[in-house]
């Protein structure tokens, strides 16, 4: 045995030469883990129940380490004294151990983090601070969640239930003060922000805690999330309780530090369960499955075993659990492999006179990259789910159950989970094999029972009782001031915009202390864009007024519900349409008379060309085959005319002329009967487009967006707009018109031109809207007011006060209801019958077309002699009768008219002689 020592002490200083080695056996029989925890803590006695337990488990299995032994060295530290657990871990490090497991609080974790990647040992850590990489410390292993993944949960919550600000109180150590910024994080995501944040030492008095929550309920928001430690967060919520901050209309969330807590101790004292009831915590998903039951079930033995009694498993005991056993498989591994555990000095920790730092007793462990690199491959389903490292170091499928604290124990609601990044009441491994879900629509929680016990939401906001009185901006108008302006003889604000706002206000649940502020000097309207903008220069907390709703102010500023629905119209001189003893012509343009007329000869030419070979009534003398084809095609206009059609092209022809006649009368006496019976507005401006191809002077009303408008988004040239201040400006700008320093048009917002036509009769719109916009009150960016004032206008226009408050400020006069009814003079123009119009000629061109083609055939087949001049002689001339039509007629020679008899025959003969010219194959009766 000696022997055998002293040829393995010389190896391994052959092996070793620049230092004390420490040589083990590939297969070692004991390999030595350590543990930095802190005993008199509720996470910390969990945690070394379950380093114990994984230890028997591991021990006990033949499959794992084939026959090593691991053992745990814990050593006990300070979480809330910085220096003092700076040392205790540095000494620990002094031993030589091959893993760490903890340390559990995030300020030594960053320190021993540092040892670690010097000496090359893991730090399976399952402290949850979200500044911890793998990137910074390569050697730093989280087994447990990450404040990352439980901040975007909180925020997911916030946003659920629609909150926009919060309050964040927080332990100020490194664990609270890097949790509070990645909830900040969270919450921008989601358009949300923490409005007032506060920390304190982990060694605050009671009378630093109460100022701190007397703060607090100073504060706007109602929404509290609380991240610190058990110890500290339960006096917040007992001293809570006695200034009345748990009751209705709070919202206290707190970090899993909470549902550790509840779910690790047996017997939570009654009194702390009463100061809990509604509040929100998280706590990390940790699966069912069979491991996790085995575990539960003999966690009483071995709580027991170690002076634990009192403590049950939580979700930090299960990922310490797994941490034991990540280690113990990477070793399994690593031994597979023929690797060897070594260690030897560090001479870094020597200073160059020779003197030492008393550190020398630490060693770098030879191996440990080696041993990194298993545990980063490690892949096996453990008591808290899989356990499986992502590229980032973090555990895969990170998720948590959000819980409710309602009577004396706990209600899970729902889930958040990083797979979908949404709230669901699905559990989250029931998600992962189906494609992720990113639809809002989706997210769904139970019913909660908020502080109070209330059902009802909370709004989640307040105006705080020490808040300073609102600055509401209001434009002081010129024009139009029956929406708002400054009464000279009160001094107050007044008009439509005014005692919306007022009536809104008034249905709000909480009382609102404002002020009106002028805006302008009431000489001219004043530049509303300037207005707003005081807003974000805090100079304003608000603007009310007839504010349009404009895509660049929403970017910058949060707008009500629009309370009156508006958009840019055109405003144009328009006289009346006198009928006059020439209106039956009104109804067609000059070019529509034409073609139509035209079409009229068109028609009766064709006709005449397909018939009048074989129809007697389309021949005689050439005086008499103008007169009909006149006569014929202008009395198809009245469906009057006498003459028949025999070929079958004739008749088609007809019958589409017939068809394309009708819709013209129609159209025409519709169009007549308007002109006579309602009364018509002219004017020459139709809509935008003849306002964008003219270069005539534009008006727009002083103040207004219409401006920018027209020179950006129509590029309208800005030398051709004019601003005018007043009705009677706009009366007296389009009463001059362009040429004698007018304007052709003003384009203005529809309740602005309503109140004007009220009084002007001479003017009207032309056209329709051509931008549809809204009046809305500004606020700052996720101000609460704007969502509280959306809802009380709602309120106001289902209830019929909205109408009201209109019909006192914006009653209009006896001339809106003349210049409301703006009919469109438009003549009927030959554009709208074009298809009609093409269908008729077309079907005269192919008639015409195939008649020809036959004649030619016959042409060809009966002329011997074949000239042009003889072609159309064979055209021109009749048909000649047919063998049955000659027979007819022979008939209808021999007969003798004297007997009666022979009139009968006559009478016999010639009806199917007729009938036979009509190329009818009807048979007579006898």
């Amino acid at each position: 045995m000696e022997i055998s020592f002293l040829m393995l002490l010389v190896l391994s200083l052959l092996l070793f030469p620049n230092g004390i080695c420490k040589s083990l056996a590939a297969r070692p029989p004991v390999v030595n883990i350590g543990s930095i925890l802190q005993f008199n803590s509720t996470t910390g006695g969990v945690a070394a129940v379950a380093i114990h337990a994984a230890l028997e488990d591991i021990n006990s299995d033949p499959t794992i380490l084939n026959g090593t032994t691991l053992k745990v060295q814990i050593k006990d530290t300070n979480c809330f004294d910085g220096f003092l657990g700076m040392v205790q871990a540095l000494q620990f490090m002094e031993t030589d151990v091959i893993a760490l497991i903890g340390p559990q609080c995030s300020t030594i974790s960053h320190i021993i983090s540092y040892v670690a990647n010097e000496l090359r040992v893991p730090l399976m850590s399952f402290a949850s601070d979200a500044t911890l990489s793998s990137i910074q410390f390569p050697f730093f292993v989280r087994t447990g969640p990450n404040d990352l993944y439980q901040m975007a949960a909180v925020a997911e919550v916030v946003d659920y239930n629609h909150w926009k600000i919060v309050t964040a109180i927080y332990i100020d150590n490194v664990y609270g003060r890097n949790g509070i910024a990645a909830l900040d994080d969270a919450l921008a995501l989601k358009r949300c922000k923490i409005s007032y944040k506060v920390g304190f030492p982990s060694n605050a008095k009671r009378s630093e805690l109460i100022n701190l929550l007397v703060s607090v309920s100073y504060m706007e928001s109602r929404v509290i999330i609380l991240h610190t430690g058990a110890e500290p967060g339960l006096k917040l919520f007992s001293m809570a309780k006695q200034l009345n901050m748990m009751g209705n209309g709070y919202v206290w969330i707190a970090t899993d530090w909470l549902s550790a807590y509840l779910d690790a101790n047996s017997s939570v004292p009654a009194e702390t369960i009463s100061g809990l009831q509604g509040v929100l915590t998280l706590r990390p998903h940790i699966p069912n499955s069979k491991m996790k039951s085995n575990l539960v079930s003999k966690w009483s033995r071995q709580s027991k075993k170690y002076n634990y009694s009192d403590l049950r498993v939580n979700t930090y005991g299960f990922y310490v659990y797994d941490s034991v056993w990540v280690v113990a498989r990477a070793l399994d591994a690593f031994f597979d492999d023929g690797s060897r555990i070594s260690f030897s000095n560090d001479s870094m920790l020597h200073d160059e006179t020779g003197g030492t730092l008393h550190l020398e007793a630490m060693s770098i462990s030879d191996m440990g990259n080696k041993l990194l690199e298993k545990i980063r491959k490690v892949n096996f389903t453990g008591v808290s789910g899989q356990v499986q490292f992502d590229a980032g170091g973090n555990l895969i499928h990170p998720a948590y159950d959000i819980i409710n604290i309602i009577g004396s124990g706990m209600r899970t609601i729902g889930f958040w989970s990083n797979y979908s990044g949404l709230l669901s009441i699905v559990s989250p491994e029931a998600l992962y094999s189906k494609p992720p879900n990113i639809s809002l629509a989706d997210q769904h929680l139970y019913d909660v029972i908020w502080p109070g016990e209330t059902a009802q939401r909370p709004r989640g906001w307040v105006f705080p009782s020490n808040a300073k009185q609102l600055k509401i901006g209001v434009p002081n108008r010129f024009s139009f001031k029956e929406f708002v302006t400054k009464d000279n003889s009160t001094g107050s604000m007044k008009g439509y915009c005014i005692d919306v706002f007022t009536q809104a206000l008034a249905l709000l649940p909480y009382p609102v202390s404002y002020k009106f502020v002028p805006f302008g000097n009431g000489t001219e309207n004043p530049n509303y864009d300037k207005l707003v903008q005081m807003i974000e220069s805090n100079e304003f907390d608000a603007a009310i007024g007839d504010i349009a709703i404009t895509m660049r102010r929403t970017v910058t500023f949060d707008f009500t519900q629009p309370f009156i629905e508006t958009g840019l119209v055109i405003l144009a001189p328009v006289k009346q349409h006198i009928t006059s003893s020439w209106a039956f012509l009104q109804p067609f343009t000059l070019e529509m008379w034409c073609v139509t007329g035209l079409y009229f000869l068109i028609v009766g030419v064709v006709v005449w060309v397909l018939e009048h070979r074989i129809n007697d009534d389309f021949r005689g003398s050439v005086r008499q085959q103008i007169i009909t084809i006149f006569w014929f095609s202008f009395s198809t206009l009245f469906f009057s005319h006498r003459e028949n059609t025999m070929s079958t092209s004739g008749r088609g022809v007809l019958i589409i002329w017939l068809f394309v006649v009708l819709i013209i009368v129609s159209s025409y006496t519709a169009s007549l009967t308007s002109i006579l019976t309602v009364q018509q507005l002219d004017t020459s401006i139709k809509g935008i487009d003849d306002l964008k191809n003219s270069n005539d002077p534009i008006g727009f009303q002083v103040g207004s967006f219409a401006q920018d408008y027209m020179v950006k988004e129509l590029n309208i040239s800005r030398s051709r707009l004019r601003a005018l201040g007043s009705p009677q400006e706009y009366a007296e700008a389009l009463k001059l018109g362009p040429k004698e320093g007018g304007v052709m048009a003003i384009v203005d917002e529809r309740p602005y031109v309503e109140l004007f036509l009220s009084t002007y009769c001479k003017i009207a719109v032309a056209g329709t809207d051509f931008t549809s916009r809204g009046w809305g009150f500004a606020f700052p960016r996720d101000s609460p007011l704007q969502v509280d004032l959306s809802t009380a206008i709602l309120s106001l226009s289902e209830n019929g006060e909205l109408q009201r408050i209109h019909d006192k400020w914006l009653k209009t006069g006896e001339c809106a209801t003349d210049n409301s009814e703006f009919v469109d003079s438009d003549q009927l123009r030959l554009e709208s019958f074009l298809g009609l119009f093409l269908i008729c000629g077309v079907a005269c061109v192919l008639a015409l077309l195939i008649y020809f083609g036959i004649m030619l055939r016959k042409y060809l087949r009966h002329e011997q002699r074949k000239s042009l001049r003889r072609f159309f002689s064979f055209v021109h001339g009749k048909d000649p009768p047919k063998n049955n039509e000659r027979r007819s007629m022979s008939l209808l020679g021999s007969s003798t008219p004297a007997t009666p008899m022979s009139s009968l025959s006559t009478l016999e003969i010639e009806r199917p002689s007729r009938e036979v010219r009509n190329d009818s194959v009807i048979e007579m009766e006898s």
